[in-house]
């Protein structure tokens, strides 16, 4: 059974640039929305069902939006959307008693000029802006890919363009800035070459495979033996350049359609290189955070690639209830939970509504689906809210149905939406007008490393949870397309004041983007390895900034001329002190000198060779202590970090090849510790 929906236009997203870049012709796909014959705008039963959703998404009345069906489309069975509008009628019902918590404390149109600006903010390029010479902001700039830069360039001469037609102020020229003399200015880029997986290009290296085995590759798709197309993800070059390499193609079909059977998806794999692979939370905040400058710069430029207009909200800020646990901001619940649990990454009711039903509701019948008693759920909210923080409150007592419905409840009543109001109408984009599977996920892929760490990780814990419900259908009958059907209402329709009144058409849409978030979330969660190789290039880059501000201080030159003398000294008369191996700094090379301060021997210089893994350093320690190993480390899982270098801190995969990653981060040290949970 197929599926189609048609761009009828109706679905109003704030547009982020207002003039599309020109499309490559076919790349758009044409869709026409599915909606269960009982449920058509054009028909006259449905008309009023349509009013109320309405209502519901926006508190000013609306024309219900027209729908087309294509003579040639193979039509689903009448109840393929059932699901999806019985749970925006089932939100619709729990939300009418309900006072709305969140107010909108700040909203104006803007102009093209301010949506850029923002832009550059957001990636991290304020210093285009304020025109002050940031390090941080040239380092960025200096690590830059050929589209990246182009993708850049186009944003900041259209904001230069803005501010010179409202004679605001002077504005810098780019050529000024990037001190270049041609009439069409440009960024300096990265050359565009392979990146092997460590993270920085290795001269004359080409990338280096390993053999396929049970734990050489990152396998996402379906379960064995179903029958689907198994394709090869590669994270060594950015998604945009991969756009602009890719052969020609005919036109695409202009009904591009996309099947709602679980065996329609593909399987990816990603194979693990000799530095293997980095999940989100293997990398320091420091460069998370440059990550996400990256993402946002690198989706830029992939939709442009594409020819796909990137649309994008602009940011509001919203007063949620600053105390409680329903209609609190993420992050300042996350505050209040840290009081009690310190570093704790998810809400404490959110991962105890999770438990609950990770321990007695996979297997019910209809979980998610069903709904529970309303007047049950009601009394519940509010008994979690006087009671949770004081443990006295009953949690036998709460039915499947019910629990399910009180985390839905959670999601709906963030103050802001899980996948963030900024960002949702890129979510519906990468479906409406892409139509590759491949090229869908890649697009997914950078917005789930644009989220905030509160959002990513809470979003993270979710998906694990809706994997697992699938993985119970046998019993509880919610397939992959069944429970992204129920779960795509809750994520992506949002009840601000600038909620999208035809977000019912995107129905199909968002109930295609969760399947792909549950099924592909694996991938989803690790870090490519060209964003890595941008954030060692900036921290390098960084650091010889620094270099350079260093040696014009008198001071430090005076200290390094003492220094050097002092090496030049004769050596030491018989009796002197000599430091212990572990404090010396001339280490051969090839060898490196980890520490480990759980472990009874904290120290051991270990020679590399081209098969030693990071996983055989960690045996060896293991060897070393395992008669007295500290009461400190009893239980806990101990992971090889790179610290420090052209890095701020990196969890190793225990199948990296070390020799590899030391000949790329040289200057690094080597530290065994738990790995952050």
């Amino acid at each position: 059974m197929t599926m189609e929906v048609k761009d009828s236009g109706s679905v109003v997203l704030t547009a982020y640039h207002p003039h599309s870049p020109a499309r490559i012709p076919g790349m758009e796909q044409s869709f026409v929305q599915d909606i269960p014959p009982s449920h058509s705008p054009t028909s006259r039963k449905s008309l009023p069902r349509c009013r109320r959703i309405n209502r519901m998404l926006s508190n000013e009345p609306a024309p219900p939006p027209a729908f087309s069906r294509s003579n040639s489309q193979a039509s689903m069975d009448s109840t393929s959307m059932e699901d999806f509008w019985c749970e925006v009628e089932s939100i619709k019902e729990s939300s009418e008693d309900r006072p709305e918590e969140a107010t909108l404390l700040e909203f104006k149109p803007a102009d093209e000029g301010e949506l850029e600006a923002e832009w550059l903010q957001d990636v991290g390029l304020s210093t285009l802006i304020s025109g002050a010479e940031e390090e941080d902001g040239q380092a960025l700039l200096s690590t830059l890919t050929r589209t990246q830069a182009a993708a850049v360039q186009k944003r900041y001469n259209t904001y230069t363009q803005t501010l010179r037609k409202k004679n605001k102020h002077t504005v810098r020229d780019v050529r000024d800035i990037f001190g270049t003399n041609d009439s069409s200015p440009t960024f300096e880029t990265v050359p565009v070459s392979p990146v092997p997986s460590n993270g920085i290009q290795l001269p004359g290296q080409k990338p280096v495979w390993k053999s396929v085995s049970s734990n050489s590759c990152l396998d996402c798709g379906l379960d064995k033996g179903s029958p689907s197309v198994t394709e090869e993800l590669s994270y060594e070059v950015s998604f945009s350049e991969s756009i602009t390499v890719l052969p020609k193609t005919p036109e695409w079909p202009k009904n591009q359609r996309f099947k709602k059977e679980d065996s329609a998806l593909p399987k990816f794999i990603v194979r693990k290189s000799r530095f293997g692979l980095t999940e989100v939370g293997d990398l320091s905040p420091e460069d998370m955070k440059k990550i996400r400058y990256l993402s946002l710069i690198e989706l830029t430029a992939f939709y442009d690639a594409l020819g796909v207009e990137l649309k994008r909200n602009r940011a509001e800020r919203v007063r949620g209830r600053e105390n409680g646990l329903f209609g609190v901001p993420l992050t300042i619940l996350l505050e209040n939970d840290q009081k009690k649990v310190p570093g704790i990454k998810v809400p404490l009711i959110f991962q105890k509504l999770l438990l609950k039903l990770e321990e007695t509701g996979l297997e019910t019948e209809g979980i998610l689906r069903v709904p529970g008693s309303a007047s049950r759920v009601k009394n519940l909210h509010q008994e979690l809210e006087a009671k949770f923080y004081e443990d006295t409150f009953d949690w036998d007592q709460v039915r499947n149905n019910d629990a399910a419905g009180l985390l839905k409840m959670f999601i709906r009543e963030l103050p802001s939406p899980l996948f963030t109001v900024e960002y949702l109408p890129a979510f519906i984009t990468l479906v409406e007008k892409i139509s590759k599977i491949k090229l869908q996920l890649q697009a997914l892929h950078l917005l789930i490393m644009l989220l905030p760490e509160a959002n990513r990780d809470t979003a993270k814990a979710f998906l694990q949870f809706l994997k697992k419900v699938v993985a119970n259908e046998g019993k509880n009958k919610m397939n992959l397309w069944n429970v992204s059907m129920i779960v795509a209402p809750n994520l992506f329709i949002y009840k601000g004041k600038r909620a999208n009144q035809q977000a019912m058409q995107a129905a199909a849409t968002t109930a295609h983007i969760v399947r792909l978030l549950i099924r592909y979330q694996d991938i989803l969660w690790t870090v490519p390895c060209f964003l890595i190789s941008q954030v060692r290039k900036m921290n390098e880059a960084a650091m010889n900034n620094s270099k350079r501000q260093l040696m014009f201080d008198k001071g430090v030159r005076k200290l390094l001329r003492r220094k050097t003398m002092e090496r030049e000294r004769p050596e030491r008369p018989e009796g002197a002190v000599t430091f212990p191996p572990y404090l010396q700094s001339d280490i051969p090379e090839g060898v490196i000198r980890v520490y480990a301060p759980l472990h009874s021997k904290v120290s051991m210089a270990i020679q590399l060779n081209s098969q030693t893994k990071a996983k055989d350093i960690l045996a060896r320690f293991h060897c070393e202590n395992s008669r007295s190993s500290s009461q400190n480390m009893r239980g806990q899982i101990q992971s090889l970090h790179e610290i420090g270098g052209n890095i701020g801190q990196h969890c190793l995969d225990p199948d990296a090849y070390m020799l590899d990653v030391y000949r790329a981060n040289p200057q690094a040290e080597w530290v065994i510790k738990p790995k952050a949970s």
